[in-house]
Formats: structure tokens, sequence, C-alpha cells
């Protein structure tokens, strides 16, 4: 390859890789390109962005799916580390018509267990199993148990959103 075809493809590669600005300089002797951005990496501004972002729009985020409401109803969820927090044992909506699943909580083998409710858009359906992306294992501590009276049941065939999650 001759020097002008490698400096032609030098700087067909500055181009795409440091901008124009350094694409368009003279050739010199024994190069030396040092190039520096002004932007913040990626992973800066996605933590930076979800960290406004509601649970709806992270959810949105996520892919919703629809799923029966049935079809979710025995399925563990799990936390970060892939423990099982508890199964669910009801889809239900509440009077501001957010959905919530009931959950089972604490305890020990099946003893002193709780129902929480567990807003859908903390969770991703993974497979054949929930995943608790926006919620801490703290947060399910101190959330309270399930009050019956402030929420109505969601029919078994009724299809519903649910985000998507790959572990």
């Amino acid at each position: 390859m001759s020097r002008g075809a490698k400096t032609a493809a030098l700087a067909a590669l500055l181009a795409v890789v440091a901008g124009p600005v350094l694409a368009q300089q003279p050739p010199t002797q024994g190069w030396i390109v040092v190039a520096a951005s002004t932007q913040k990496p990626a992973g800066e501004n996605a933590s930076s962005e979800t960290q406004q972002l509601s649970p709806e729009e992270k959810m949105q985020r996520r892919y919703p799916q629809p799923a029966r409401a049935g079809d979710l109803i025995g399925l563990p969820l799990l936390d970060d580390d892939d423990r099982t927090l508890g199964h669910i044992k009801h889809v239900v909506k509440t009077q501001a018509g957010k959905l919530q699943l009931i959950v089972t909580y604490g305890g020990f083998l099946g003893w002193r267990q709780r129902l929480i409710a567990v807003p859908i858009e903390v969770v991703a359906i993974a497979g054949r199993q929930l995943a608790a992306l926006d919620m801490t294992r703290a947060e399910f501590d101190g959330a309270p148990a399930w009050n019956n009276a402030q929420t109505a049941p969601v029919a078994p065939d009724d299809v519903i959103r649910v985000a998507l999650y790959r572990r």
C-alpha cells in the first residue's frame, strides 16, 4: 500500500472515529493523534437519565408485552441475586387504576409470610419468572401488608402489559 493510500485510509478512519475536525488536518511526519471528546460516556448519560425517569417511563423502555394476568399467578419473583423473594398470588388494580402484583414475602417455609403489593412498573418478565428491577430487598422488607379493600382483582383472562428482561 502506498503512502498516499495509507494517508487516505487513516484520514477516513479519523473522520469516522474522531470526527471531521481531526480528519481535515493536514498530514504530518510521524503522526500522533490524540482524540478528546467533551461528551460523557454512554453509561454516565444513561444512568443519569434513568434516575430521572418515572417508573412508567422506565417500564416503557423495557418493551412491555401483553400477558394474561392468570399466567402470572404462581410465578416466582426474583431479586438481583436470583434469590426468590416470593410468588405471585394475585393481580389487582388500585382505585387509581394502577396494576399491582400481590406477592407472598418473608417468613420461613411458608410460616409468617405476608402479602405485599408490588407495582407492575418495577418488575419485568424473564422467562417463567419475574425479576424485581426497581425495588430493593430493603424496600420489600419495609413494604406494608396488602390491603384487600383498596383494590379490585383483575380477571385471569384479562391481558395486561409486563416489561421484558433478560439476565
